[in-house]
């Protein structure tokens, strides 16, 4: 019963506008250092092994010039019950392709979490334009819209799973099944974790470390037979006291949205921006420019 219940918040709370925050792209600079990222068009996007990867200090993190996240959530064309602010998080069909097509021809080349990770603590280089495409709670439409339009341009991306609704088929939304989602990372995608059922994570405590954690991370990883290492903070809210949490689970990397990144643990708290569905291909552009 009280997953059932779950379920049905989960489900409910994603149709309300998925991760959405207060935060978005204002003062999005505030933190950054003006230090130019080293970059290389020969850079090859081959699996990296982080492994061996000694963590920068914060300061060295920080200094380094902030590569551009996306976040989305729902691919698909508007319908007349989509309300204003879910509208923002919904990016119609043809729209995103014009996004897409627009990035690949203005020469961006997407990177995966390993790349930035290598970056990020050790300088290594990236390719020119590097850009990062993410997308956040299992939408189907990631899957059967997003992922085909991103390969066509030789583009990969990471997918943060929520998994309480893997295979479910909701009155407005329909979510990835396991196997769709072990196809995306046997693609080369990059599957991420995103809770158990998108609870917020600043009120986190007891039992919700094993449930929003533990188990989503254990279930993701007997789908793909792979190490999960990265994170997806719900609303992209998180606070200080978390972080050793994720740590500890052997989390390398974590993302949040617009918001400042800590000071003591930027790697921890990367920051995205809502790819939003009043944008066009040309303002998106411009918010990447101004806020990364």
């Amino acid at each position: 019963m009280k997953r059932a219940f779950l379920s049905s918040l989960a489900i409910a709370l994603i149709l309300a506008g998925g991760c959405q925050s207060n935060s978005q792209t204002n003062n999005a600079n505030t933190d950054t250092k003006d230090t130019v990222a080293k970059t290389t068009t020969d850079v090859p996007a081959t699996k990296i092994d982080i492994n061996g990867i000694k963590v920068a200090d914060a300061a060295t993190i920080l200094a380094r010039k902030q590569v551009p996240i996306l976040c989305y959530h729902q691919v698909r064309n508007w319908k007349p019950s989509d309300g204003k602010v879910g509208k923002d998080y919904i990016v119609e069909v043809q729209n995103f392709k014009d996004q897409v097509k627009m990035l690949a021809d203005s020469g961006y080349h997407s990177i995966l979490p390993d790349q930035l990770y290598a970056y990020l603590n050790t300088g290594a280089p990236l390719p020119d334009k590097p850009i990062m495409f993410t997308f956040d709670d299992t939408d189907l439409d990631q899957f059967t819209v997003a992922a085909p339009t991103l390969k066509k341009y030789g583009f990969k991306a990471v997918y943060f799973i929520m998994t309480v609704t893997i295979g479910k088929k909701g009155k407005f939304v329909h979510y990835m099944s396991s196997d769709q989602i072990k196809q995306l990372s046997d693609e080369g995608n990059v599957i991420g974790s995103h809770t158990y059922d998108h609870k917020n994570f600043k009120k986190y405590q007891g039992k919700d470390w094993e449930e929003q954690l533990d188990k989503p991370t254990k279930k993701l990883e007997e789908i793909t037979g792979k190490k999960i290492t990265e994170f997806a903070y719900p609303f992209g809210l998180w606070n200080a006291e978390g972080i050793p949490e994720l740590k500890k689970r052997g989390f390398k990397m974590a993302f949040s949205l617009a918001d400042k990144r800590d000071q003591n643990d930027p790697i921890f708290t990367i920051r995205r921006i809502i790819a939003s569905g009043y944008w066009s291909p040309r303002t998106l552009h411009n918010s990447i420019k101004k806020s990364f």
